[in-house]
């Protein structure tokens, strides 16, 4: 088999990431909106502007325009490079090796190599979030963080809180492509196999790559929404100008006032 360098898979993985990131960024969109919807609330005591798939598209549409359904694409494509270039460069890295023959190699490999790319993609993953969840009172969820564009958040970030701002939420992103590459790079080889085993396409055919893709896809979604949920509020949630999360800085707060009174 020929081998690819792992620059040139840096460039090809950035890119096909970043065109494939123009047709999925509207599903970013609602799928942010309806993971900040109902944040530390109750089941039953908040609004739903968002119900479902297709209602939420519709939503969003009515409350933004048709161009919100696109809302963060700069920054989402920033994140799609940055993050899929690192990835898939240190584990054509780690294939070149030979580490990915070892036992078990295959899902270390991706998920050391998804930890690095979403460390180095995680303040355009930040801006991302935060520029999506972004619309008219109305249709609010989560907190809202008026930014203009990718380069004024980036901008407002750094200077109010400093490097580690641009960081903030990273914690919650590394476990979530950990997770995901892992799976994504340690299922998609077999389901490319038993597409081709099941001799419903050509076997030289761009298509069994594309269905052993989509088959791989379901096992990232299963294993990844979870963590994906816990790092889309990580990434929008207010901070106070010490830079500590408003909710946490809130929680202490009451938690003081708690024990003042059993003090009392």
């Amino acid at each position: 088999m020929e081998t690819v360098a792992p620059a040139v898979d840096l460039v090809l993985g950035a890119s096909a990431c970043c065109l494939a990131c123009v047709f999925t960024n509207p599903l970013e969109v609602v799928k942010t909106r309806l993971q900040l919807q109902g944040e530390l609330q109750a089941r039953g005591t908040y609004p739903r502007p968002y119900r479902g798939f297709v209602a939420s598209v519709v939503a969003v549409a009515r409350a933004d325009g048709l161009c919100g359904l696109q809302k963060g694409l700069a920054a989402g494509l920033l994140y799609q490079g940055l993050m899929n270039g690192v990835r898939f460069y240190f584990y054509s890295l780690a294939c070149q090796a030979g580490l990915t023959q070892q036992p078990g190699g295959t899902v270390v490999a991706g998920a050391v190599a998804g930890a690095l790319g979403a460390f180095v993609g995680s303040p355009a993953y930040l801006v991302k979030t935060q520029l999506q969840a972004q619309t008219v009172a109305a249709m609010a969820v989560g907190h809202q963080h008026h930014h203009q564009s990718v380069l004024g958040a980036l901008e407002t970030i750094w200077r109010q809180q400093g490097l580690a701002g641009l960081w903030r939420g990273v914690g919650g992103a590394v476990p979530r492509v950990t997770v995901g590459s892992a799976a994504q790079l340690a299922t998609f080889a077999s389901a490319k196999a038993w597409v081709q085993e099941q001799q419903w396409l050509p076997e030289d055919s761009w298509l069994v790559a594309l269905a052993g893709g989509m088959i791989s896809s379901i096992a990232v979604v299963a294993v990844m929404t979870p963590f994906d949920v816990v790092s889309t509020r990580l990434y929008n949630q207010p901070v106070d100008r010490a830079g500590r999360s408003i909710f946490t800085t809130t929680f202490i707060f009451l938690m003081r006032k708690l024990r003042l009174r059993e003090i009392k």
